[in-house]
């Protein structure tokens, strides 16, 4: 299998460590261009599509594999083992953020570190536990996902999004969505908004920082917070930020959170 091939990896940056950016639903690397390139002088940087995105090898697309997200871990730990250096850094966005989490189970000491933009590792409620979604509210957005992508796409980006007065960005994540293989994309969606990660990130001794926007409809302050305190080794920090992709509308204030959560990494091979 040719990982380069299959996931459209791409690494450029020069350092003792590398930072791995995944990108999250609807997405592709391009979603990165605000951010990455802060990084460049200090770090190897890889980014990559997880398979049915941008410019991935939709052949390479099994539906059976990507039933959980545990098949996109599994290709994450294999864009490690073949093109990062020294120790590594994943930087995931959203559900990436959880399948670096699973990535980080399946092969222990393989990871040095977690940056988790606006994570969640489950968006239903239940019990004392606040996700942001009724379980009825995740069946009516998938059941108008699966009857009208494309309607879904336009109507949801924006609002997903947020960034008001920065309508080019609304515009740039919305034609993400729309690129999207429409039914690779129906089962993406179902199998991250039906994830349920808790256990997964329970106890996680990783050092992770955390950044979650002040205002996020996909994941609101108290998912962070719960994240935080679940996690042992973790660093809380709010972005001001209207919307779910503060990497893109925030990418300063991201930056500057990462650079100090980052230093223990930079001009060293061990830590």
């Amino acid at each position: 299998m040719d990982i380069q091939h299959r996931n459209n990896v791409r690494v450029t940056g020069e350092g003792p460590s590398t930072l791995i950016f995944s990108h999250g639903f609807g997405c592709d690397q391009t979603m990165w261009s605000y951010l990455f390139q802060h990084f460049t002088s200090r770090f190897r940087v890889v980014m990559y599509d997880l398979v049915g995105a941008g410019k991935s090898d939709l052949s390479a697309y099994d539906r059976e594999k990507y039933s959980s997200l545990a098949g996109y871990a599994r290709d994450l730990n294999e864009v490690v083992d073949q093109f990062a250096t020294g120790p590594v850094i994943l930087v995931g966005h959203s559900v990436s953020a959880m399948i670096g989490v699973l990535a980080d189970r399946l092969s222990p000491g393989k990871i040095a570190a977690h940056v988790m933009i606006g994570p969640s590792p489950c968006y239903i409620d239940s019990g004392d536990y606040i996700g942001g979604f009724k379980l009825e509210d995740i069946h009516s957005l998938l059941d108008t996902l699966d009857s009208n992508y494309l309607g879904w796409s336009s109507t949801m980006a924006p609002v997903i999004m947020g960034a008001p007065g920065q309508p080019a960005l609304s515009n740039e994540l919305t034609n993400s969505f729309c690129r999207t293989e429409p039914e690779i994309a129906k089962q993406f969606a179902r199998v991250t908004f039906t994830s349920d990660n808790r256990q997964d990130v329970a106890g996680l001794t990783t050092p992770t920082l955390i950044l979650q926007s002040t205002e996020d409809l996909i994941a609101p302050i108290v998912v962070g917070e719960y994240l935080h305190a679940v996690l042992p080794n973790s660093t809380f920090c709010l972005v001001p930020n209207v919307g779910h992709c503060p990497h893109m509308s925030a990418p300063s204030a991201c930056s500057e959170a990462m650079d100090s959560f980052l230093l223990p990494w930079v001009g060293t091979h061990v830590r």
